[in-house]
């Protein structure tokens, strides 16, 4: 056993640090019951292992990092830090929780998880990055941030967002009013998105003066489109064919963001998704990422990682009998 003190510096609130009503302390007790800690005034007593002890240690140390940052450190902050600096190879929160994005309104926009962090960052290294993974992992959201963060910092000249409208072919033409208004349902998630980045009353004129565009994607084709930070949303409902057409719309100084689930294909009579088959295609390409987020990189409510989670079990255990059946 191994008795380790941590001091507190004066600038850092120890509230902040453990947490109202100790809710940090409580969280980092059930992550590392072998170790019994201390607090009084500003100093953390350890007793326990050394090797726990020692990754103690280093979690406060980036909690600190945090704190300092300016941000609030959530008890599930700390629950992703505790994993972070569990994985291999070990990924280092401050780094991660304190990288801010875009800021509006006194709300700055971070990633959340190590995975989101390399998606932001391939999104600064690379021309065309693919954003795959289940809903509620900030794929789309983080696009949108660095989007706008890109235009603020006059990197693009306008902002392009498109996505599929599966359904046009079928019922679209039966909703009632112009066009606009009836694809107005499958863009609205853009729109809510936009309007936590950017100050709403400027939205319409940015849209009108085309710096911002909303767009079906049956709209992007025959354009190219230079100067653009583009986000394609919702991808898996593309066909190998529309892919193709979208990519080929990418101009000289833009960047292009896919983002998708291969587990929601919407398409109709069972035709192909072109999101499905497109590492096969492009993955040996420069420039060109794929980032897989996965139910740990969720940051909606907690049931939905568990949910995402349970289907995946359910779709291997179902996997299994078949290629057994088939063998």
């Amino acid at each position: 056993m191994e008795r380790t003190l941590i001091t507190v510096p004066p600038a850092i609130p120890m509230v902040a640090l453990v947490g109202a009503g100790d809710s940090n302390i409580n969280i980092i007790e059930a992550a590392f019951p072998s170790v019994a800690m201390t607090v009084r005034g500003n100093e953390i007593t350890l007793r326990g292992p050394h090797i726990d002890c020692l990754a103690l240690e280093k979690l406060f140390a980036e909690m600190m990092v945090v704190i300092r940052s300016g941000q609030a450190l959530t008890t599930d902050a700390v629950k992703r830090s505790i994993d972070m600096l569990a994985a291999d190879p070990i990924e280092h929160p401050a780094e991660v929780l304190s990288l801010n994005i875009v800021s509006n309104r006194g709300r700055t926009i971070r990633p959340k998880t190590a995975n989101q962090k390399h998606y932001v960052d391939a999104i600064d290294e690379n021309t065309i990055t693919f954003g795959i993974g289940p809903a509620g992992t900030g794929k789309t959201y983080l696009a949108m941030a660095k989007a706008v963060a890109a235009l603020q910092a006059k990197k693009v000249n306008r902002i392009i967002l498109t996505r599929p409208a599966v359904e046009a072919g079928e019922k679209l033409g039966f909703l009632p009013g112009t066009l606009t208004e009836k694809i107005d349902p499958y863009l609205r998630p853009l729109f809510d998105a936009l309007h936590d980045m950017i100050d709403p009353d400027s939205i319409p004129r940015l849209m009108q003066s085309g710096v911002i565009e909303v767009a079906p994607l049956a709209f992007m084709r025959g354009r190219t489109l230079n100067d653009s930070f583009i986000i394609l949303d919702e991808a898996q409902n593309t066909t190998p064919e529309q892919m193709k057409m979208f990519l080929t719309r990418l101009g000289f100084g833009s960047k292009m963001v896919i983002t998708g689930d291969v587990t929601q294909v919407d398409l109709p009579n069972g035709s192909k998704s072109g999101l499905r088959i497109i590492r096969d295609i492009l993955g040996a390409l420069d420039d060109i990422s794929f980032i897989e987020l996965t139910a740990d990189d969720v940051v909606r409510h907690r049931l939905i990682g568990d949910i995402v989670k349970a289907y995946d079990a359910f779709d291997a255990a179902v996997q299994v009998p078949r290629n057994i059946r088939n063998s």
